[in-house]
């Protein structure tokens, strides 16, 4: 017996205070429909959406917390939002998600409509009843294929079977009357990839015939690879040439897949052509990413943060001021597929969109000129940088740095080429100095980096354990700053080692050479901790 859920009887048109300006951009589209991503991470690895190994992932302090998402997702809904759908990563993975869909359902007198969830149904079964009874309305869930070793080929993991119980999970809670408590629709989404599993799409649509179900059929290929799309005209002649009487249904406005019934079967289909086929001048959509940017448009760079407004401080209306401004510089339309590659894109698992991102210059435009990074948005946060390199130098040149002692205990006399070399000062102390102003200086230098007002460098060296005549550099730069010190860490250790070898050119200028010059450990930013494996 299903419970009534009173608040879904409330009217469905939003109600917006007098004060509450809707989102409206310069085309006079209006965004009712926000899509929130609560985590980066995900419990599946699709070959089309990430490496094996993972991505880089935002330090869980950069997240939003619950606290965060429900102010924001309020302040969206007061200014007209009536859809929003949680994404990832995968949704599921976040241990608050019941509570989060719970209190996003106290937002429907304030006009929210309907709350949606996009999952691989990975760790869904077990949670499905309990989101439902909290408040979900609408669910896509995201399966490529019907055979368990081709699930595991393409995500790289087992659990196909997980993945259709809640499906059937899902279809169980489907409800169409206003007053209960249920699903209100379930969609598949289904990436078709050419040559892996583009022969399934008419065994999806049988799974229809009986089922109150639609899936939504994307083409998409490794790194928007032409040679991996599989048009949707084609998908359709191959479905008709099965079921000739498939006809085209009526399409909402602002809907992003063109649907179509087939007679006698329950569902339905529809196919997102989001390159081929432009919904711009439709578009109500918005973003907030795991890390609390918003994005007006899932093929545009462009971010601005929300997460260091609020934590700033920022009211309400100076957060609703933030997000106009961000709608007001939506474009009309997207780029084409070969420009978007060009593009400075976060990977689309960190926005929440299954759909793999190619490395990307970040120091260059879109138009290929150069272009210093914006870091506006960014947190200061406590930052550091390691880095070493080598010297070698001729036995003459080392013993001046490491002078040895005769068998009685005085030094070796000097020849000419040494004085003129020790002449210059003690060779380690200066070079240190010298690595130290090079940090100091790498902005000057290197003309895309920021000014980086430092807290701390240290340069050292030693004398190598494994290589004859050799000194090794290590400098660890640090600061309190929006960008790591990554180059003035490099910087320092080369500087360092030029000085050595300026000084010791005198006595072994041709056979000195420096090398293996590398960072081998950073600490704070986005990215997180790393420390480079040892070579040896």
């Amino acid at each position: 017996m299903k419970q009534a859920q009173p608040s879904l009887t409330s009217p469905l048109r939003p109600m917006i205070s007098p004060r509450a300006q809707p989102l409206v951009d310069n085309f006079s589209r209006m965004h009712d429909y926000l899509r929130i991503s609560l985590t980066e991470r995900c419990n599946l690895r699709c070959f089309y959406c990430m490496p094996q190994e993972g991505i880089d992932l935002s330090p869980s302090e950069d997240l939003l917390n619950d606290d965060e998402v429900i102010r924001l997702a309020t302040i969206f809904v007061r200014h007209g939002v009536r859809k929003i759908r949680l994404t990832g990563g995968e949704p599921t993975i976040r241990k608050d998600i019941l509570d989060i869909v719970k209190r996003l359902n106290q937002l429907r007198p304030m006009g929210l409509h309907s709350i949606g969830m996009t999952s691989n149904g990975l760790a869904l079964h077990r949670k499905l009843p309990g989101l439902v009874n909290n408040g979900l309305t609408h669910l896509n869930l995201s399966l490529d294929t019907l055979d368990p070793s081709r699930f595991e080929a393409i995500t790289r993991r087992r659990g196909h079977e997980a993945v259709m119980k809640a499906l059937d999970t899902a279809l169980a809670l489907v409800s169409t009357s206003p007053t209960e408590v249920g699903l209100r629709r379930v969609k598949l989404n289904v990436v078709v990839v050419k040559g892996v599993n583009d022969d399934e799409v008419l065994d999806f649509l049988q799974l229809t015939k009986d089922k109150e179900l639609s899936p939504n059929v994307r083409a998409a290929g490794n790194n928007w690879g032409k040679d991996r799309l599989v048009p949707s005209a084609l998908l359709l002649d191959r479905i008709m040439s099965r079921h000739p009487g498939v006809a085209k249904a009526a399409d909402e406005l602002n809907d992003t897949a063109r649907s179509y019934v087939i007679p006698g079967f329950r569902g339905s289909f529809g196919f997102i052509s989001s390159m081929s086929d432009h919904f711009c001048s439709t578009c109500n959509r918005l973003r907030i990413t795991a890390d609390g940017k918003i994005k007006v448009c899932l093929f545009d760079g462009a971010e601005i943060s929300l997460r260091d407004r609020l934590r700033a401080g920022a009211s309400d209306d100076e957060l609703a001021n933030l997000v106009g401004f961000a709608v007001g510089q939506k474009k009309e339309t997207h780029e084409e597929m070969g420009e978007i590659d060009t593009k400075t894109n976060r990977p689309m698992i960190l926005i929440g969109a299954p759909l793999n991102s190619s490395p990307k210059l970040t120091h260059v435009d879109a138009t290929g000129n150069p272009s210093m990074v914006n870091v506006s948005d960014k947190a200061i946060t406590k930052r550091s940088a390691t880095a070493v390199g080598r010297i070698h130098l001729t036995p003459d040149a080392f013993n001046l740095v490491y002078p040895p002692k005769s068998s009685f205990g005085t030094s070796v006399p000097l020849t000419k080429e040494q004085h003129k070399a020790v002449s210059k000062g003690p060779v380690l102390t200066t070079a240190q100095l010298a690595g130290i102003l090079a940090a100091k200086q790498t902005s000057s230098i290197i003309p895309l980096c920021h000014p980086i007002a430092l807290t701390h460098i240290s340069v050292g060296f030693t004398h190598s354990e494994i290589h004859a005549y050799t000194l090794e550099c290590k400098a660890t730069a640090e600061c309190h700053g929006q960008t790591g010190v990554e180059m003035e860490a490099l910087m320092a250790v080369n500087g360092a080692l030029l000085c050595v070898w300026d000084m010791l050119k005198a006595v072994c200028g041709k056979e000195m050479r420096i090398e293996d010059v590398k960072v081998v450990a950073k600490s704070g930013g986005r990215s997180g901790d790393w420390v480079r494996p040892s070579d040896d």
